[in-house]
């Protein structure tokens, strides 16, 4: 099966080596996300903000795949302080239908440019 790239100027640019997203079949890998508006390239401010920001970001590259976040199968949630794991099901909720997909949640010691969280996700788009 062949990969697809997904790419769009509606959330950030790669910041490294990997791509916003990569379908194959019906499959979509979205890489991982932080809170950085695409337009700017910096770092929201805040918690609720940089979660907001992940979700919107995660599913512009969603939107390039032709489908929408609430084709997740998996969201992995990856946070600097468990203890704002509360505010993301609140803010998920925005964002998701139920019923809602498998998710991880991992504590870390750091992320990327400083970030709060950072979010990937498989989508199914069938």
């Amino acid at each position: 099966m062949a990969k697809q790239i997904l790419s769009t100027p509606s959330a950030p640019a790669a910041i490294g080596t990997y791509s916003q997203g990569v379908k194959v079949g019906d499959t979509v890998y979205l890489s991982g996300q932080i809170g950085l508006d695409a337009q700017t390239m910096i770092l929201v401010e805040g918690i609720e903000a940089q979660i907001h920001q992940v979700f919107l970001n995660l599913g512009e590259v969603a939107k390039a795949a032709g489908c929408s976040l609430n084709h997740t199968a998996k969201l992995n949630v990856y946070l600097t302080d468990l203890t704002h794991f509360a505010k993301v099901n609140e803010i998920m909720a925005h964002y998701f239908d139920q019923p809602y997909p498998a998710r991880a949640a991992v504590g870390v010691k750091e992320l990327p440019r400083g970030a709060l969280v950072e979010m990937d996700a498989i989508l199914v788009t069938e």
